[in-house]
């Protein structure tokens, strides 16, 4: 991740994370029979960049054959053209006091220097915003990119456009996405209408997006409609896409939300970004999902933790989440709550503004 598996470095191939992950799944295929397992039965998962590089496998030639089954909670749409990548790059590399952006030059900073700078750098991102563009609204500077070589394209048109086979996947994104950041962050309660302003502008589908997103939440002050549109851009619109493109490709996929709210901080999480994460482990006592959730765990995250690892179980071992499969006509969600239900996607008017709409990667502006 970061630097070293992202960044568009003149010495060394790009996307050196997915090709670590490529490398590591030939090894499983070559191996797993050894250890009892079967090659025929693989399945990817990951949250967040994690459910980003899953994505990214369902559009990658050199991953066909070398799993099954995907699951991807919390799917990003955070990708860079090759001349963005450059840039940032760049940049980067010129912060570090780099002679140039090049493996050879990063390679004697320490692994934990290189990592608190990133933090930095993407916390200034914002200082780039004529330039940079859409990016600077994310807080990651270093994606995937969209190279033509190991990553052709985004998984969205790739699947969507049968340039990518459909496959078995558990997909999903949690309700209130955005208000980890808000909150951790100190942000929340003091987002601005400029703030919002900015964040239409940048983030909302164009031309229209914003005008759509204020007509669409006519109630929402500065606070909802900023957090609409980041939880929507950044993670629950790609993960419903997703699900939607690798249905068409002759997949079959299975879409949750999350919509729980935990009760840590009083409630102010909500079910926020990485929530799952404690939940699908079952770690709900771990630091992580002490901050997340709380303190004692109460009976209520003990049973929905309990579905949501059946569910990862039984997708596992049989290609079936337990609820029935996403189709367009349909859009059937399990929502999972104190009370679980299946149900048409929620999100159904951040869905209409984005409809026609993929996951785009970020350019020079």
């Amino acid at each position: 991740m970061g630097a070293e598996g992202f960044a568009f470095l003149d010495d060394a191939p790009p996307n050196r994370g997915f090709l670590d992950q490529i490398a590591a799944l030939e090894w499983v295929q070559r191996n797993i029979a050894a250890f009892g397992g079967d090659p025929d039965q693989v399945t990817v998962g990951g949250q967040s960049a994690g459910a980003g590089s899953v994505a990214a496998l369902l559009a990658m030639e050199s991953a066909r054959g070398l799993f099954r089954r995907a699951i991807a909670h919390s799917v990003p749409g955070l990708y860079n053209t090759p001349a963005l990548a450059r840039q940032v790059t760049a940049a980067f590399a010129d912060r570090l006091g780099a002679a140039a952006p090049t493996a050879a030059s990063l390679r004697d900073i320490g692994p934990w220097h290189l990592a608190a700078e990133l933090t930095s750098f993407n916390a200034g991102l914002h200082a780039h915003r004529e330039s940079w563009g859409r990016l600077t609204e994310t807080g990651t500077a270093l994606c995937p990119v969209v190279d033509g070589e190991v990553l052709p394209e985004t998984p969205w048109p790739a699947l969507a456009g049968a340039r990518a086979s459909g496959t078995e996947l558990l997909v999903g994104h949690t309700r209130d996405e955005f208000r980890l950041f808000s909150v951790m962050s100190g942000r929340q309660g003091t987002f601005t209408e400029q703030d919002a302003c900015a964040a239409l502008e940048l983030l909302a589908p164009q031309p229209g997006g914003a005008e759509a997103y204020r007509a669409a939440f006519p109630q929402a002050g500065p606070e909802e409609l900023v957090e609409a549109v980041y939880s929507d851009a950044l993670f629950r619109m790609p993960s419903q896409k997703l699900a939607e493109a690798n249905a068409a490709a002759g997949g079959t996929s299975y879409l949750f939300e999350l919509r729980w709210t935990a009760p840590a901080l009083g409630g102010a999480l909500g079910a926020c970004h990485s929530l799952d994460v404690p939940l699908a482990f079952g770690t709900l006592d771990s630091p992580i999902g002490a901050q997340l959730i709380g303190g004692e765990p109460t009976p209520e995250a003990v049973a929905l933790s309990h579905e949501i690892k059946e569910a990862w179980i039984r997708f596992v071992t049989t290609g079936d989440a337990g609820w029935a499969a996403y189709r367009p006509d349909q859009q059937l969600t399990r929502v999972l709550d104190a009370e679980s239900e299946t149900l048409p996607y929620p999100e159904q008017a951040s869905r209409r503004i984005w409809e026609g709409c993929c996951p785009a990667p970020f350019d020079l502006s």
